[in-house]
C-alpha cells in the first residue's frame, strides 16, 4: 500500500513589534536560520519587520505559534507575540477586502490589522471605539480588520491613537496593504 504524503502547508508568521526604532532587534537572516532549525521548510523573510513565510506539516496554529514564540524567547531573549496564519486563510481574507481598501489612492493609507488570539474583534472594537467618520474606515473579517485612513489627518483618527495604546497594542499586529499582498505572493 502506498502512503500519500500531504504537501506541507504554507504559513505566514507576523512578529509583533520587532526592529522598531532600534527596539526588539531581530536580524532577519538569524530569524530565518532559527525557523529552519525548528524544522520548517522553504523559509523566507520579507522586510525587516518580522514577516516570515514558511512551510510545515503541523496543522495546529496554536502549536506553531507556541513553538515560534518559545524559539524567539530562547534565541533572541525577547517576549514577542506572533500571529500565525496559513497562506490559504490570508488569501481568503484578502479576497474579502472591501472595495475602499487597498486601492491606488495616495491620500489614503491602507493597513490590515491582525488580531492576536485569544483577543476578538468585539473586544478590540470595544476598547478602541468607533472609527472617526470621514477620516477612517474599518471592516472586520475573521481575525483581521481592514483599516484605511487619511494620510494627512492620521493623528485625528481614533484608531491610529488607540492601536498604539498599551492596553490594546499587545492584541494586534499591523501590516500595510502592500506588505500583506507581497507576503501573500511569496
Amino acid at each position: 500500500m502506498e502512503i500519500c504524503m500531504e504537501e506541507a502547508t504554507r504559513y505566514i508568521a507576523l512578529l509583533r513589534g520587532v526592529n522598531i526604532s532600534g527596539k526588539n532587534k531581530v536580524p532577519m537572516a538569524e530569524l530565518k536560520k532559527a525557523f529552519e532549525k525548528l524544522g520548517f521548510g522553504a523559509v523566507k523573510t520579507y522586510l525587516n519587520s518580522g514577516n516570515v513565510i514558511f512551510s510545515s506539516d503541523e496543522e495546529n496554529i496554536g502549536s506553531l505559534t507556541d513553538r515560534i514564540e518559545t524559539m524567539i524567547k530562547e534565541r533572541f531573549g525577547l517576549d514577542i507575540l506572533v500571529f500565525v496564519i496559513s497562506k490559504e486563510d490570508l488569501e481568503d481574507i484578502l479576497q474579502h477586502a472591501p472595495d475602499w481598501w487597498g486601492d491606488e489612492n495616495k491620500e489614503i493609507y491602507d493597513n490590515l490589522i491582525f488580531i492576536i488570539p485569544p483577543a476578538t474583534f468585539a473586544e478590540v472594537r470595544d476598547e478602541i471605539g468607533e472609527p472617526r467618520e470621514g477620516l477612517e474606515k474599518i471592516q472586520d473579517y475573521k481575525e483581521a480588520v481592514f483599516w484605511s485612513f487619511s494620510r494627512k489627518d492620521y493623528q485625528k483618527t481614533n484608531w491610529w491613537r488607540e492601536t498604539a495604546s498599551a492596553n490594546i497594542s499587545g492584541k494586534l499586529t499591523i501590516r500595510t496593504a502592500n506588505t500583506v499582498r507581497k507576503i501573500n505572493g511569496m
